[in-house]
């Protein structure tokens, strides 16, 4: 591959995606590196006073700052805009970042949006919380329900916010459905895809405008940095989230950026592993268990949909016990499954969302969103399926079960 291959979209929109992964976005340095190069630059020289302020006006190509643009962090962008099929990528410090950022950089007061009642304790927190504090208003559906979101259409409805599988229940959403909607009433639809990934399922080939991901999950997948990343059109990413990015600051660091470079490479092996190791273990549990919420089982209410929309089932479910006393005695039992609230590890992680991921929602909103007491959130990891079977098998029995 020759040095700026990897930025040619003409040669690289033909590469199939693992190779994208691999090679996509790749700059190559005059020392004609095999690896991405890390760039631990705060600021750029300039030739002349002339060049600095060509490239302030935008008559000249070229870094200015590592707020705005940094080599290595803008060879992640454009992997990520590949992988997704998007025209353009903004990345930011943390997944959140970006969730916040793609809401508030369109957003004003008077607004309104629909969003997905199944979600992020996040994200429900910037939905029930922040927006309302700027004057923009907000309405939670059932978004498994697409008639839901029509029906909350209003004349000043901006967007529609939603994640597919949803955090920690596994709702699913209808993509091509709620997408469509969006579309006909001039609505933008963004999609948080983090659950998933662009390796699994790619909204925009749905309809989607916006996909947003927080890429300290299976981006990385190995639990070492945070990052986030917002994909849409060129426009979209220039006109409307970079203006916000830039005059707020959440920018990745380089050092971050280049760590989730190297996890892209292996993205499409782990999460097809995970995804098979995740049906092993989710069947097992299948039998034990009062409830499972798994889409790639077929017991799942939207076990065809998830499957018409992903290339595989993902490494994450959820199940309950009976109520917070028996969930937290099964997770002390375990002996190899690791207690930790995050997802998109190699390492399998069990978490309980009411106490840890979705404590900040209230307990009303908790229990219309599904987020039971007995709930627990599994990301199955790349250890031997009958060692994690056997671990859950010895804590169930500790419990009861």
């Amino acid at each position: 591959m020759k040095r700026h291959t990897g930025q040619d979209r003409s040669v690289t929109q033909n590469w199939k995606p693992a190779t994208r992964a691999i090679r996509g976005g790749t700059a190559r340095s005059e020392f004609g590196e095999t690896s991405e190069a890390l760039f631990l630059t705060s600021g750029y020289a300039y030739d002349c006073a002339g060049d600095a302020a060509a490239r302030f006006s935008g008559d000249q190509v070229g870094m200015t700052y590592s707020r705005l643009q940094n080599p290595t962090v803008q060879m992640l962008e454009e992997r990520i805009a590949l992988i997704e099929g998007a025209e353009a990528c903004r990345t930011m410090a943390t997944g959140m970042a970006a969730m916040t950022a793609v809401l508030l950089c369109q957003l004003q007061t008077g607004d309104h949006i629909v969003a997905g009642r199944a979600a992020f304790g996040s994200c429900r927190w910037l939905t029930d919380t922040l927006l309302p504090r700027f004057g923009i208003c907000v309405t939670i559906v059932d978004a498994r329900d697409p008639q839901q979101f029509q029906d909350a259409i209003r004349p000043e409805t901006k967007l529609f916010f939603f994640e597919t599988p949803a955090n920690p229940t596994m709702d699913v959403v209808d993509l091509r459905a709620v997408c469509d909607i969006a579309r006909a009433n001039g609505i933008l639809s963004v999609v948080d895809n983090a659950f998933a990934t662009p390796a699994l399922q790619r909204p925009m080939e749905f309809g989607a405008d916006v996909t947003a991901y927080s890429a300290t999950k299976m981006m990385d997948g190995q639990g070492r940095v945070l990052a986030g990343a917002v994909c849409g059109t060129q426009d979209f990413i220039d006109n409307v989230l970079l203006p916000f990015t830039r005059n707020t600051g959440p920018t990745l660091s380089a050092f971050n950026a280049w760590v989730v470079l190297k996890g892209l490479e292996t993205l499409d092996l782990r999460i097809r592993r995970q995804s098979e190791n995740s049906l092993k273990v989710g069947s097992f549990l299948e039998t034990r268990v009062p409830r499972i919420l798994h889409p790639g089982l077929p017991s799942h209410p939207q076990h065809n949909l998830a499957m018409s929309q992903m290339d595989a089932c993902g490494p994450i479910f959820a199940f309950e016990v009976e109520g917070r006393k028996q969930a937290h005695g099964l997770l002390d039992a375990l002996g190899l499954i690791d207690i930790s609230n995050n997802i998109g590890d190699s390492r399998s992680l069990m978490t309980h969302p009411a106490s840890t991921t979705h404590s900040s929602v209230a307990e009303d909103k908790r229990l219309e969103m599904g987020v039971t007491e007995g709930m627990l959130r599994l990301n199955v990891g790349l250890e031997d399926p009958e060692d994690l079977i056997a671990d859950l098998d010895q804590a169930l029995k500790v419990v009861g079960l």
